[in-house]
């Protein structure tokens, strides 16, 4: 549907802008959603090797803690004394003006164990490097699955764009564009056939 506008030399100069811009609008879009779409199938795959990963890890940590509690009782006392992980640090990342999580993780060279020896044992120890594992493993899931899910929010949002700009703005600049120039064909066809009956006019009424 083309816009109304006055069929007018001004008006086609400033619609053939505007359908310029939009075309290059729509080119942004799409090579933004393209990279968007590239990015987030790397993460998918991603994902899906670190859930068969992380699930694997849990069951074996949960397998080793119930290891412990058959050798030693119930570990609570011990498991109270592991303290609150304070080496995670959160930044951000831009991927074509989505901002995508970084989790910064310093780990220990030499890991030290949280509570006192006198009161554990091997079974106990291997519980807990396995949750250092888990832990680790959860930090860089977390990051990976809020990243899809941003760029795939993006992705949604880009294609929105990008077919509004298709299917919508784009051809009504084009069909206004197309009105104007036929319209102003059409007063030239008008402005020629009336100059030349002005004119016939003339060269059969020389005095008039």
């Amino acid at each position: 549907m083309a816009v109304q506008v006055a069929a007018t030399k001004g008006n086609l100069i400033r619609m053939k802008r505007s359908l310029a811009l939009a075309k290059s609008g729509y080119d942004l879009m799409d090579r933004k959603r393209n990279i968007l779409v590239s990015e987030m199938m790397q993460l998918v795959d991603k994902v899906k090797m670190l859930r068969d990963e992380i699930t694997q890890a849990y069951s074996t940590g949960y397998y080793l803690l119930q290891q412990a509690n058959i050798y030693s009782g119930v570990i609570q006392r011990i498991a109270s004394e592991i303290p609150v992980e304070t080496h995670i640090q959160l930044t951000y990342r831009s991927v074509m003006g989505v901002e995508v999580p970084n989790v910064i993780y310093e780990k220990p060279d030499n890991l030290e164990l949280a509570y006192g020896l006198e009161e554990s044992n091997s079974k106990i120890d291997e519980a807990y490097l396995q949750f250092q594992k888990v832990k680790e493993l959860t930090m860089v899931l977390a990051e990976v699955d809020n990243a899809v899910y941003r760029l795939a929010n993006a992705i949604s949002k880009t294609q929105k764009r990008a077919n509004a700009l298709k299917n919508v703005v784009i051809p009504r600049y084009t069909n206004t564009i197309r009105f104007i120039n036929d319209s102003l064909d059409e007063k030239e066809r008008e402005e020629f056939s009336r100059m030349k009956v002005i004119k016939a006019s003339k060269e059969a009424n020389p005095q008039a």
